[in-house]
């Protein structure tokens, strides 16, 4: 939960548009990441960011670290944390900053 789900959403954007295609409409709130190895959507909600990622199992891991990484370091003052859930339901990875990034 954020109170500020768009703010996030467009800094993660902006930050990876550096290496990879990346999209977020501001209006509409929803976004996307496009990495060689799969995508993340973002859709900004009232008060949350709602991330899912696509790609192949193997990938699923890298491509919520890739994410949740840099999230919770552009969200650090905040606290924020990202908890990755499966289709399945089981839980993926979470992220939360540990005050160790630069």
């Amino acid at each position: 939960m954020t109170d500020r789900p768009g703010r996030y959403a467009k800094q993660l954007a902006a930050h990876m548009a550096r290496k990879i295609d990346t999209d977020w409409d501001a209006d509409s709130g929803v976004g996307e990441l496009r990495f060689p190895f799969g995508t993340s959507s973002l859709r900004a909600e009232p008060d949350a960011l709602l991330l899912t990622v696509d790609g192949a199992a193997e990938d699923l891991e890298r491509l919520e670290a890739v994410v949740g990484k840099h999230l919770v370091r552009f969200g650090a003052k905040d606290e924020l944390v990202v908890h990755w859930t499966r289709d399945t339901g089981e839980a993926g990875t979470q992220w939360r900053h540990d005050g160790d990034d630069e």
